[in-house]
C-alpha cells in the first residue's frame, strides 16, 4: 500500500527553486503531479503536515537553527529578508520530512489561480498576469477525472522524477528493479542488517546524491527505517518478505532463522545479477564514496570476485565464470556453513566474511582498502571542519585522492561521526538530512 506523503495542493503554476534543476517534462494527458516544493502563492496547505511543520518550526526556533539549505535560491532570499518570509523553513522542513505537494497542468498557462504581479513588494513594476485562470469556457477535459495516487508522477526539487514505494518482495520483481537502477552494468547492495546509526545511513546517501550515484539498493529486515527510504523514492529489498517467497527453494532447516534470511536474500540477488551479467558489490554502511567513480570496476578483469579486509566488502564480476562458481551448490554449502556457525564473533555472522572465504578457495583475491581508500579512524591525517568545503578535493588533499573513506564496523557510531566532521565528510544536518540539494542533468 502506498504511502501518502502529499502535504498540500498548489493552485498557482509550478516554478523551479532549485538551482541547476532540469526542466520538467510532462506529457499533455498528465494533470495532476507531484513536485516536492511548496507553492507560495495559491498554496492549500493539509492540516497534519501543517501541524507538523508548526512544532517542527518552533522547535527549530528556540535552537537558533537557521534554514539554510545550499542548493535553493531561498536560502538567499532568507539571507536577504530573514523572518520576512517563510518559504525558506517551510522549503527545509519538506526535506526533512521528504514531503511532496501536489500541482496542476492544464496547458496553455492555464491555472486556478492567477497572480498580477502588480507593483509592489515583489516586482518593481506591474508585469501583468503570469497564467489564464482556468474557467468552465475554456475546458477541454474532465476537470473531475482522478487519478489514483501511485499511477502519477513525482518529481523532487530538482525536477527529477522520483520512484516512492519502490519494495521488493518477491523474486518475481527483481529483474525490472535491477535493469532500471543498474550503471554501466553495476549494482550497489548495501545491507542494512547490523547497522547501528540510521544517520550514518542518511549521510551514506547524502554523498550518493552529491556524487549522483543511482545504481543502489537497499537490504534489510522491515522496519518503519527500510519503508522510510522506499517512500522517499529508494529501491528496498524487504528482507522479510523476499525469504517468505523463496523459502519453498530451501533443502535444508535453518537454526538461525535471522542470519538465513539474510544470506539466501543476499545470495538470490547475486545469482540473477550474475545471470543478468551485471557487476555487484556487496557493502554495509561503513564507507563512504568521495568520487563518482568509487564504485565503477577498477579491479583486475581477469579476477571475477574480491573481499575487502576491513569491512568485508565483496565485489563480483558478471561473468560467465562466476556465474558457474555461484551456482546451487555452492549457494547451499555457504547456507551451511553460516548456518553451523557458532563462533559467536561478529565475523562469524558477516555475510561478507563467510562468504569470502569460501571463495578463497575459488580464487577470490582479499583486498586491503587502504589500496584505495581512507581509514578514517587509523590514518594520521586530521582536518578541521569547514562549511561549504569542496568535499571531494578537502579529501583529495588528506590521502592522495583516495575512492572511498572507510572504518571497521565495530567502530562507535559517536567517533565515526565526529571523524567525518573532522574531514569534512559529515553532511548531514541536526535532523539526518542533507544539508544541500545537489541537481545533475537528468
Amino acid at each position: 500500500m502506498l504511502r501518502i506523503s502529499a502535504l498540500g495542493y498548489t493552485v498557482h503554476p509550478y516554478s523551479d527553486q532549485g538551482k541547476h534543476g532540469n526542466k520538467i517534462q510532462l506529457d499533455s494527458g498528465t494533470r495532476i503531479f507531484l513536485y516536492q516544493l511548496v507553492g507560495t502563492w495559491g498554496q492549500l496547505l493539509f492540516p497534519r503536515p501543517w501541524k507538523e511543520f508548526r512544532l517542527w518550526y518552533d522547535s527549530h526556533k528556540a535552537k537558533g537553527t537557521k534554514p539554510f539549505l545550499q542548493g535553493m535560491v531561498t536560502t538567499g532570499w532568507y539571507k536577504k529578508m530573514g523572518e520576512r518570509i517563510w518559504t525558506p523553513w517551510f522549503i527545509q522542513f519538506i526535506h526533512t520530512r521528504g514531503y511532496f505537494n501536489i500541482y496542476t497542468n492544464f496547458l496553455h498557462e492555464r491555472a486556478l489561480s492567477v497572480s498580477h504581479r502588480d507593483a509592489g513588494v515583489n516586482y518593481g513594476k506591474t508585469e501583468g498576469p503570469d497564467s489564464y485562470l482556468l474557467d468552465e469556457k475554456s475546458l477541454d477535459f474532465n476537470l473531475f477525472e482522478m487519478q489514483p495516487l501511485n499511477n502519477l508522477k513525482w518529481y523532487d526539487f530538482c525536477f527529477r522524477e522520483v520512484l516512492p514505494n519502490r519494495i521488493l518482495r518477491n523474486f518475481k520483481e527483481i529483474d525490472s528493479t535491477l535493469h532500471f537502477v543498474q550503471k554501466v552494468d553495476t549494482i550497489i547492495l548495501v545491507s542494512l542488517y547490523r547497522s547501528t546509526s540510521e544517520a550514518l545511513i542518511r549521510n551514506l546517501l547524502c554523498h550518493f546524491e552529491r556524487l549522483n550515484i543511482r545504481n543502489y539498493i537497499f537490504v534489510g529486515p522491515n522496519s518503519t527505517f527500510l519503508l522510510d527510504l522506499a517512500r522517499r523514492g529508494h529501491p528496498v529489498i524487504d528482507a522479510d518478505q523476499f525469504f517468505d517467497s523463496t523459502r519453498a527453494y530451501m533443502r535444508s532447516r535453518e537454526s538461525n532463522l535471522e542470519l538465513m534470511k539474510e544470506f539466501w536474500v543476499k545470495a538470490f540477488l547475486i545469482k540473477r545479477c550474475l545471470e543478468q551479467k551485471y557487476n555487484m558489490w556487496v557493502v554495509v554502511p561503513d564507507m563512504i564514496p568521495v568520487s563518482d567513480d568509487s564504485f565503477l570496476e577498477s579491479f583486475d578483469p581477469n579476477t571475477d570476485f574480491y573481499v575487502g579486509d576491513v569491512n568485508k566488502f565483496l565485489f563480483i564480476r558478471g561473468s560467465s565464470t562466476a556465474q558457474e562458481i555461484w551456482d546451487d551448490d555452492f549457494m547451499f554449502i555457504a547456507a551451511l556453513v553460516m548456518n553451523n556457525n557458532d563462533s559467536g564473533s561478529s565475523d562469524g555472522s558477516n555475510f561478507g566474511y563467510m562468504v569470502g572465504k569460501l571463495l578463497e578457495k575459488k580464487g577470490a583475491k582479499k583486498v586491503d582498502e587502504k589500496n584505495f581508500g581512507m581509514n578514517i579512524i587509523s590514518s594520521s591525517s586530521s582536518l578541521s571542519s569547514r562549511s561549504n568545503a569542496n568535499v571531494t578535493s578537502l579529501f583529495s588533499s588528506v590521502e592522495g585522492g583516495k575512492k572511498v573513506a572507510f572504518w571497521s564496523g565495530e567502530t562507535n557510531p559517536g567517533l565515526v561521526e565526529k571523524r567525518l566532521k573532522e574531514l569534512g565528510l559529515w553532511i548531514v544536518d541536526g535532523d539526518s538530512s542533507c544539508t544541500a540539494v545537489v541537481c545533475h542533468p537528468s
